[in-house]
């Protein structure tokens, strides 16, 4: 049911003329959202040396539950469309309320809960990729 949300992002091509690092302003945006809206487990996936990935970076965190999802994906549209001027090329989940996936295209912002994380085991799945904790600011 939840894979959907990753098979959607098969259906586009990652922009390989932009290529984003940790410090980009888009990055840095995602990850204040989370934070400010109290997003645990902070985990972000370099997949730029990983041929087959859909994007430069996942990110992914954790909301202890629906409210809390939908607030985090809600504030990470809004900043980075403040600060970027970038709106999402697409997001899935938003009905399901347990898995929100937010796709800019190079980074894809995934919100879970606890029980789809812990099944779906995105950082294992991808484990090729450097991984980097990002803690509260």
């Amino acid at each position: 049911m939840h894979l959907n949300n990753l098979e959607a992002l098969n259906t586009r091509k990652k922009n390989s003329i932009v290529r984003l690092t940790r410090n980009s302003k888009i990055f840095k945006a995602i990850i204040h959202a989370i934070q400010e809206k109290k997003g645990e487990n902070i985990v972000s996936l370099d997949l730029r040396k990983i041929p087959e990935a859909v994007a430069d970076f996942f990110i992914i965190c954790q909301a202890s539950n629906n409210t809390q999802l939908r607030a985090i994906a809600d504030f990470v549209e809004t900043e980075v469309k403040g600060k970027c001027l970038e709106i999402a090329y697409k997001h899935e989940g938003r009905q399901g309320q347990q898995w929100i996936l937010i796709d800019y295209v190079n980074v894809v912002v995934h919100i879970m809960l606890p029980e789809p994380r812990k099944f779906y085991q995105l950082e294992e799945m991808w484990s090729d990729a450097p991984q980097m904790e990002h803690r509260d600011h």
